[in-house]
Parts: structure tokens; C-alpha cells; sequence
């Protein structure tokens, strides 16, 4: 009997808690979530329904918020443009963002490794000094890089695209606060075992550090997905325009073409979309145990 009666004193306290009213707190934070869920997902609906929208259409006022007579010509002019062709900047773009991507990530862990967990005299000193260029906006930069880049004879080339972005002061900082929480036995066990510096990197300290990677990939993937000002200082040849590029092209002197810019505008966002979609976990994972560490 006295078994019966603690087990329903134990379950009363939960079964009041299961029937507890939500707040009207809780009900307004989640009509002001989905207002704002609705304020971010407006534009791009938007977009997505102009590209299937026809010419007259698109001048209709009042605006109509489904196409009436969907059609496929702004996304049919995307393959043949007088100023080139959608899918090659496409490539262009995926290929320079990848380059960049892969480069930024090896000179990133190695730096952040070195900054971690090699004693040296200035260690302190020389990461301030990386951390330093973080404040420097990069239009301060753009005038001597473009210098530089002429006299190397690289302008016009991908060459001035990958190799001025590679050493990224952020990608530096988020790897070194990563490998700092690595434990300093397995590096020492490692080299008892007869494994120089390179052999430790590679064999230990960059398998352990997949999710800050993943978080420093999508970051540089993201970023210079979009990139837009470089590009447009650096690369003058049609041919090796970025989809950046190529989507600025359909700004004319008298207007705006609507409906190809937003087919265009798709294009060019849904790589960056469902790389995030995809890595949404590692980012998050990264960030969490990188940005805490002090």
C-alpha cells in the first residue's frame, strides 16, 4: 500500500506538469519567430516565382503573387547571353571557390597548429600581429594587392583570385582555438613513437580536427561564393567571369533585365544553400567548440 501511494505521489507532480497551460508568452515568441521566418523566406519566394513570370507579366501592376503564364525563356537565355553563358561562369566560380577553399584550409591548420601547440620565441607576438589584419578592411588592401598582382603578371588569371585569399588571419584563429583543447600526450606519444611534425599534423591533429574544418570550409565557401568586388578589380576576360560577374552584366544603362537577374540570382545562391543544408551539423559543432575556447 505504501509502494501504491509513493509511486502516484511521484507521477501526480509530472502528470501536473504535462497539463500546465503554455504561457502567452511562449505563443507570442513563436508568432514573432514565424513573422521573421516569413520576412527571410518572402524574398527568395519571390525571386523564384519572377524567373518563371512572363515579360508582361513582370510590368503587371498590382504584381500578381503567382505566375499566370509560367515560362521557361529568362532560364533558356541563361545558356546563351551576348556577354557569355551561366554555366561557364558556374564552373568558373565552382572551381576558383573550391581552389580557394582547399588552399585556405591547409594553410589554415597548418597555421593554427603551429600557433597551439609548437613553443617557439614571438609565438605570442606573431599571432597578435595575424589576428591584427582581422581589423583591416580589405578595400584598404585592393590598391597595393592589385600592384602586386600586375607586376607578377597575374592579372586576368586565376592565379590573382586563389593566392591573395589562401592566408586567411580567421581561418588561422578559429583552427589554433580548436587544436588548443587537442591533449598535448597524444602529440608527445606520437613523437616518442619517432613521428616528425608532419607526420603528427597529418596522421593525428587533422583527423580530430574534422568539425572545426568543416566550419572554416563553409565559411570560405560561403564567402567567396559571393565575392564580387575582387573578381571585378582582378578579371576583365568574359570567359573567366564568376557568377557574381556575370549576374551584374544584366544591369544596363536604362534599367534592369528582371527576369533573367532572378533566374540568375537562383543560380547562384542554391550551390551556397545546399552546401549549408548539408553541413549544417558540422558547422554548428564547430562553432560550439571552437568559439568557447579560450
Amino acid at each position: 500500500m505504501r509502494t501504491t501511494l509513493d509511486h502516484q505521489s511521484i507521477a501526480r507532480p509530472a502528470d501536473r506538469a504535462a497539463r500546465r497551460p503554455v504561457p502567452w508568452r511562449m505563443y507570442l515568441l513563436w508568432l514573432l519567430l514565424g513573422l521573421g521566418s516569413l520576412a527571410m523566406l518572402l524574398p527568395f519566394y519571390w525571386t523564384v516565382v519572377t524567373s518563371f513570370k512572363s515579360q508582361r507579366e513582370l510590368l503587371a501592376f498590382p504584381p500578381t503573387w503567382w505566375p499566370q503564364e509560367p515560362t521557361l525563356d529568362h532560364w533558356r537565355r541563361l545558356g546563351n547571353l551576348d556577354f557569355g553563358s551561366f554555366p561557364v561562369f558556374f564552373r568558373n566560380s565552382l572551381f576558383v571557390t573550391t581552389a580557394i577553399t582547399a588552399v585556405t584550409l591547409l594553410s589554415s591548420a597548418m597555421a593554427g597548429y603551429m600557433f597551439a601547440k609548437l613553443d617557439f620565441r614571438g609565438r605570442d607576438t606573431l599571432f597578435w600581429l595575424v589576428l591584427s589584419m582581422m581589423m583591416i578592411p580589405f578595400t584598404v588592401s585592393i590598391i597595393p594587392l592589385y600592384a602586386l598582382m600586375s607586376r607578377l603578371g597575374w592579372v586576368d588569371t586565376y592565379w590573382s583570385l586563389i593566392i591573395p585569399i589562401a592566408f586567411n588571419p580567421f581561418g588561422i584563429f578559429l583552427m589554433r582555438q580548436f587544436m588548443q583543447s587537442i591533449p598535448n600526450d597524444l602529440i608527445d606519444a606520437a613523437r616518442i613513437d619517432g613521428a616528425g611534425e608532419f607526420g603528427i599534423f597529418f596522421r593525428v591533429v587533422l583527423p580530430l580536427s574534422g568539425a572545426a574544418l568543416a566550419a572554416l570550409a563553409i565559411f570560405t565557401f560561403i564567402n567567396q561564393w559571393d565575392n564580387f568586388l575582387w573578381p571585378l578589380v582582378m578579371i576583365s576576360n568574359r570567359d573567366l567571369y564568376l557568377l557574381p560577374l556575370g549576374l551584374a552584366q544584366f544591369r544596363g544603362r536604362v534599367g534592369v533585365d528582371i527576369g533573367p537577374t532572378a533566374a540568375g540570382a537562383i543560380v547562384t545562391v542554391l550551390p551556397v544553400l545546399l552546401v549549408y543544408l548539408a553541413a549544417q551539423r558540422q558547422f554548428i559543432e564547430g562553432i560550439a567548440m571552437t568559439g568557447l575556447k579560450g
